[in-house]
């Protein structure tokens, strides 16, 4: 018989944080190039891909569908991103799903863009935590379509005992990119 060692609620605690964390951010997270800006440029594909690293773990997706190119206001399906339709994977045992499509919209003169909502959910184990955030504003980087967030907070929207009530993503730790 193999024995194992018990993991302490301590120990739980921290993983089930970090399954929160990694979760929000990694909901609408990504990083590419830049795309070409003026008359000459291509085509928009109207996608978005994602990537997001948070305690050493790392989540993301490519192809995801936007209901219009940036600048104009889109929506984001979440269908494409969640599998079986899209290829949101994440690393250390952790599985996430878009629980909603999001909304953004962009005001190219200020380089900003707003996210209406996110509500994901995560689950590592027996442990799953839903978090909802709203009114998450991320910031472009030059003229490309990346745009990198700022600090905002999701709050526990349901989920184990484990689940922290809130999590806070820093400024910086979630980008993504409209193609």
């Amino acid at each position: 018989m193999r024995h194992t060692t018990p993991i302490s609620r301590t120990t739980r605690l921290a993983r089930a944080a970090s399954i929160a964390t990694l979760v929000v951010a990694a909901g609408l997270a990504g990083t590419g190039t830049a795309l070409a800006q003026g008359p000459a440029a291509p085509t928009a594909d109207q996608k978005v891909d994602g990537v997001m690293v948070v305690a050493g773990n790392s989540c993301s997706w490519t192809n995801g569908s936007t209901s219009a190119a940036a600048p104009s206001a889109l929506t984001v399906d979440r269908t494409t991103i969640n599998t079986p339709g899209g290829n949101l994977a994440c690393g250390g045992g952790i599985a996430a799903s878009l629980n909603n499509n999001p909304a953004f919209t962009f005001d190219d003169a200020a380089g900003t863009a707003r996210t209406d909502l996110i509500d994901i959910t995560g689950r590592q184990s027996f442990i799953s935590c839903r978090y909802k955030a709203t009114n998450i504003v991320w910031d472009r980087d030059g003229t490309s379509r990346k745009y990198v967030n700022r600090a905002f907070t999701a709050t526990k929207a349901s989920g184990s005992f484990l689940c922290p009530g809130s999590v806070t993503t820093p400024a910086g730790d979630a980008s993504m990119l409209f193609r």
